[in-house]
């Protein structure tokens, strides 16, 4: 990492090595069955989906205090920050407990020098996560390798600041985790309502083939076309607004395919997550097949429909050809595959009982990302003292 130049008034630069005690992990033999569920707090790779939260209070997994002693294993105080340096590379959180690490991980103690707020170098860290992505090497699992560790530098007010920006950023981590736990009640919710709309009378409905009420279709040669992008949380989209998350396409687009309004996209991997529609006009990649109503249809049903665990697991996987990583969806198959076809009064009745719940969890969802990318900017200007913070918690 470069030297910190333009240091703001009354701070300092230096190393993390400097101001903080550096760990690494270790694992114990895995043929040794007493090192392990001993009750001792081990993270590992597994526990990759429980970071990028403040703290860290339980592991997938537990090491016992033999496996500790014979690994080589340290056992870290409550308040130390971790980061991965492998999979999920920058992901980081703070100790809640004692805990030990893998050698996928990295630690700081920052209790030691008293010089850093454990909760500052949290957010320091979350704002580089996109350069430490860069500096992970590797063809199969990306590594950050420890000399990078050596020379990392942080540039850092003083310790009553520090906590002032932190508890300042803490209100949007706490906005976000409640925002999201009202998405996931209001998920579960509509899940209930989709097995008593769909799931209870599915049998009872008429079954068609696929290519009964769809048409594949191929419209290519539109360069002029906006650009869209085939997304498994928020449809089709125009690429614009992704806010630089995917690369532009290279060359001529001339061998897009043409999207509508009320298509829907089906990728070679959409078992993974249902087949997305479109409220757009656009061109899209040559990767993804479009499908077009050939007969009357509720595109709202459908739309919801295909995007249900019901439909996924019970339809759509027969279609499912290979196996692990080399799965994909036979658009062949699809097509003759048998799915319900309600009454189309029933289609508009079902369609806007779950449209009413579905619109609920969008806007939720819409709020977290706000609430995402308003942290993300506040990060940009606290951590490099572009913005100020008063001990009042003003912002200067």
């Amino acid at each position: 990492m470069k030297k910190v130049t333009n240091i703001p008034d009354g701070w300092k630069a230096s190393t993390l090595d400097e101001i903080t005690v550096r760990g690494s992990g270790h694992t114990p033999s895995q043929k040794h069955p007493e090192y392990w569920n001993g009750g001792i707090p081990w993270v590992s790779l597994a526990d990759l989906s429980r970071l990028d939260k403040p703290v860290i209070n339980e592991t997938e997994k537990e090491i016992s205090s033999e496996g500790l002693r014979r690994s080589s294993a340290v056992l870290h105080p409550p308040g130390t920050v971790l980061m991965s340096r492998d999979a999920g590379v920058g992901k980081s959180s703070i100790m809640g407990k004692e805990m030990a690490v893998s050698q996928h991980f990295i630690t700081w103690n920052c209790s030691h020098h008293n010089v850093l707020h454990n909760l500052y170098l949290y957010y320091w860290l979350q704002s580089k996560k996109r350069y430490f992505e860069r500096q992970a090497v590797g063809s199969t699992i990306k590594t950050i390798g420890l000399p990078l560790f050596r020379k990392l530098v942080i540039s850092y007010p003083s310790l009553s600041e520090q906590k002032a920006i932190a508890d300042l950023l803490s209100t949007w981590d706490e906005a976000i985790e409640k925002t999201e736990r009202l998405i996931q009640a209001k998920e579960r919710c509509l899940k209930g309502i989709v097995q008593k709309l769909i799931g209870q009378k599915c049998d009872s409905w008429p079954h068609v083939r696929t290519s009964e009420l769809f048409d594949t279709v191929s419209e290519k040669n539109h360069p002029d076309e906006e650009l869209l992008s085939v997304t498994q949380d928020r449809g089709v989209i125009p690429r614009r607004v992704l806010e630089g998350r995917v690369m532009s396409p290279e060359g001529s687009t001339a061998n897009y395919k043409r999207i509508k309004k009320g298509d829907f996209a089906i990728s070679l991997r959409s078992f993974q997550g249902g087949i997305e529609y479109s409220d757009y006009q656009g061109i899209i990649s040559p990767a993804y097949t479009v499908l077009r109503p050939k007969t009357e249809i509720d595109a709202a049903f459908y739309r919801l429909f295909f995007k249900t665990y019901l439909f996924i697991e019970k339809y759509l996987n027969i279609a499912v050809i290979g196996i692990r990583d080399g799965k994909q969806i036979s658009i062949p198959d699809f097509m003759s595959i048998k799915i319900p076809k309600p009454p189309i009064e029933e289609q508009k009745s079902i369609a806007g009982a779950l449209t009413i719940a579905q619109k609920e969890i969008d806007l939720l969802k819409l709020l977290s990302e706000k609430y995402k990318t308003q942290k993300r900017g506040l990060m940009q200007k606290l951590l490099t003292g572009q913005w100020r913070v008063k001990l009042d918690m003003e912002v200067a």
